[in-house]
């Protein structure tokens, strides 16, 4: 997969933009909790960011699909460091939660979506071939890497040099690492700036499939928001906020490990079935973590849930190849990438009131009921993820080189 041509000049690029994308919402979690002494006020701010995120992020991908992703990344990594900077200003300033939220609007708003430009620009290359799976676990791994650097680093700068260190730090990050990335621009995908032939350009938001999969990652981001909110609750409440980004990161570490493991899975069984299997035990390995008390259990159990996230999506994205054209992909997974931080925003504020009301492990409950609610949406609608053009059973290997798994 590596030795695609022109691979290496966005992967490390898009590897180093990326880095700082995970230390945005813990960042502002713990300076909001610092200057205001309130999870549900961090809470809320976080969610404000995640919202914002969910609703542009798909907007800046369909403007990526038409007019180049440098057009759409140069201008975003400018307004986000300054919301940041912004952002930061008023916490220490002690302002009213109204104006944290206000500018936390335009932080989401414009934070970069390199990982699903990054993808798109897989997708570009590896068209119809196997290695797109690959490119997907590839993916998967470094977007968890960062999860595993991201909080620990913002943990460790917010704890042990300042409050607002973190989120210093991201505003920085992202600013150099989405110029850098922006500057590769010749293995962007060709700007689709016509309409096609039919008329009205394809939204990936009519693709049935698509809408599915949104219910699927908004569970997931369940998941992400909940426990960051509950792990930073409980490690408060036991007085050791310093092993928070630990806990985490072997959360997140277990989903790394589970994306090298798929990667190197030549599968046989259909991308429809491994998601229903992964998300039916993603959604199991959350239930007990509300009634853990110690340390290392609940860092056991992280990271079987981290385990479980991987599978699911990784054959997400994959599915999206199969669903989408190739004029509507960077805006379908800018959707995903959404949904998990539409997702993620709504665990978050939940997460914190459960946490101010009833105790630091309510707000384990979040990420059990978000994943219960996205599975039974995807048993329902499986159907729905069966690409155009193929029916259940189009396995046969009529017209193909060799039989080809469908479902």
């Amino acid at each position: 997969m590596l030795r695609t041509p022109g691979a290496w000049t966005f992967v490390l690029p898009g590897f180093l933009a990326r880095q700082p994308f995970a230390m945005l919402t813990i960042g502002i979690v713990l300076l909001v909790q610092h200057t205001t002494g309130s999870f549900g006020a961090a809470g809320a701010v976080s969610a404000a960011t995640g919202i914002s995120m969910a609703l542009f992020a798909p907007q800046s991908g369909k403007l990526a699909d038409r007019f180049g992703q440098r057009a759409v990344l140069l201008p975003g990594v400018a307004v986000h460091a300054a919301s940041v900077a912004a952002l930061i200003t008023l916490a220490l300033l002690d302002a009213p939660l109204w104006a944290l939220v206000a500018v936390a609007v335009p932080t989401g708003a414009s934070t970069p979506q390199v990982g699903p430009m990054v993808r798109a620009r897989w997708a570009a290359r590896l068209s119809d071939s196997p290695l797109m799976s690959t490119a997907a676990a590839f993916e998967s791994v470094t977007d968890e890497f960062t999860f595993v650097v991201g909080p620990v680093l913002a943990t460790a700068l917010c704890t042990g040099v300042h409050p607002a260190a973190g989120l210093v730090a991201e505003a920085v990050l992202t600013l150099a690492g989405g110029l850098l990335f922006a500057s590769q621009h010749r293995s962007q995908p060709a700007a689709h700036r016509t309409r096609p032939a039919g008329g009205a350009r394809t939204s990936a938001l009519s693709v049935p499939g698509v809408r599915v999969l949104i219910a699927v990652f908004l569970g997931i981001g369940s998941v992400f928001g909940g426990m960051q909110v509950s792990l930073t609750a409980f490690t408060e409440s036991i007085g050791q906020p310093g092993i928070n980004g630990v806990l985490y990161g072997i959360f997140a570490a277990g989903n790394m490990t589970a994306g090298i493991v798929c990667g190197a899975i030549a599968w046989k069984t259909g991308p429809r079935r491994r998601l229903l299997v992964a998300y039916g035990l993603l959604a199991l390995a959350t239930t007990p973590l509300w009634a853990l008390t110690a340390v290392p259990l609940l860092g056991l159990t992280g990271l079987l849930v981290g385990l479980c996230i991987a599978p699911a999506l990784i054959t997400g994205y994959t599915l999206v190849e199969s669903l989408v054209p190739a004029s509507a992909r960077t805006e379908a997974f800018t959707w995903l990438t959404g949904a998990v931080a539409l997702g993620q925003a709504a665990a978050t504020t939940t997460a914190g009131q459960l946490a101010d009301r009833f105790g630091p492990s309510a707000g384990f409950f979040v990420p059990l009921t978000g994943t219960a609610l996205a599975f039974l949406v995807l048993a329902g609608l499986r159907g729905r993820l069966i690409p155009p053009g193929t029916g259940r059973v189009a396995a046969r290997g009529v017209g193909h080189r060799a039989p080809v798994t469908v479902d």
